[in-house]
């Protein structure tokens, strides 16, 4: 179920809020940056294994400018994540119940043949759903993810699940977020540590509060052992065209994996954020820019093949 009231009209933020309930009936969240008329493929961004819809902001400002790209986005919070609800039993914090969650979402709102944005955890997401529910994506961009995950950089990540103390003013949150991450991002403005900061925590009465269910560490703190490899599954995106974005500094996705990546997709187009660990924050006007050119050649692409068509991705909902 959607509550359509709440996605009516732009509020002052540049976004809506909608929430829906998903098949185990979860109230669930999403952002709806809107572009009125638009031709252009949407856009569905999946976030990483803690994070939320608020990482998508400026990429999804500035694809949606009714003065520039006009382009459809959405951006979601997983079960247990950002403002949607907790799961009451931690076991369901896993790929295959949180693409469910995306498949609901679509599902309710009408979007097939979709661009999707996956970023670490939200690419994996999307490499599934290639192999299980092809036809709802028309283009796929990974950001700092692929097959295969190295080992060094995930043990880092389940070392902080669950464990990053809880700042008591938002000008402690900027310095905890840049003393944890300025190592890997060196290259990240003094002055966008606080935005980064309010991504990773919730609004609560003005001060920061945890935007994820602490049970989330339960459900990673079980992964033992090497991460089986994903070929197969990116073997299911052979016939979409593919974006991989790669951090300069990232300690999850490889340089390897990225050429061995280029080696078996007829149709990849690969760039290095400089100055960036993971994942890339999609923030710097360069890669912006290089996201949404990728996004226009697949839209004009698919104009050439169906010119019948009024435009890709054509929601039912509208």
């Amino acid at each position: 179920m959607y509550d359509k009231a709440a996605d009516a009209g732009l509020s002052r933020r540049g976004w809506n809020d909608i929430y829906f309930t998903n098949r185990d009936g979860l109230r669930l969240y999403a952002r709806h940056y809107p572009a009125p008329g638009s031709p252009r493929r949407p856009l569905v961004c999946l976030a990483g294994l803690t994070r939320n819809a608020r990482d998508f902001h400026d990429l999804a400002v500035s694809l949606s400018d009714p003065r520039g790209h006009r382009r459809e986005v959405f951006a979601l919070d997983y079960r247990g994540r950002g403002q949607s609800q907790f799961d009451s039993n931690w076991r369901n914090y896993t790929l295959l119940s949180e693409m469910l969650d995306v498949i609901d979402f679509m599902t309710v709102m009408g979007l097939h043949d979709a661009a999707l944005i996956g970023t670490s955890r939200g690419g994996l997401i999307a490499l599934i759903m290639a192999a299980l529910r092809p036809t709802t994506m028309g283009a796929v961009i990974l950001n700092d993810i692929g097959p295969v995950i190295e080992r060094e950089g995930l043990a880092r990540i389940i070392g902080y699940v669950g464990r990053i103390p809880l700042p008591d003013s938002w000008d402690a949150a900027a310095h905890l977020v840049k003393t944890l991450n300025e190592k890997h991002f060196p290259a990240v403005p003094e002055q966008q540590w606080e935005d980064i900061a309010r991504q990773w925590f919730n609004d609560e009465n003005g001060n920061p509060a945890p935007s994820y269910d602490p049970e989330l560490s339960k459900a990673i703190s079980v992964m033992d052992g090497p991460v089986p490899a994903l070929w197969p599954q990116f073997s299911a995106l052979a016939r979409l065209p593919l974006m991989v974005l790669r951090g300069q500094h990232s300690d999850i996705l490889s340089a390897a994996t990225v050429e061995e990546m280029r080696r078996r997709h007829p149709d990849i187009t690969t760039h290095v954020v400089s100055g960036q660990g993971h994942a890339p924050l999609l923030k710097d006007a360069q890669t912006m820019s290089t996201i949404n050119g990728f996004l226009i050649s697949t839209d004009e692409r698919d104009q050439r093949a169906n010119p019948e068509r009024t435009g890709p991705g054509i929601r039912a909902y509208a």
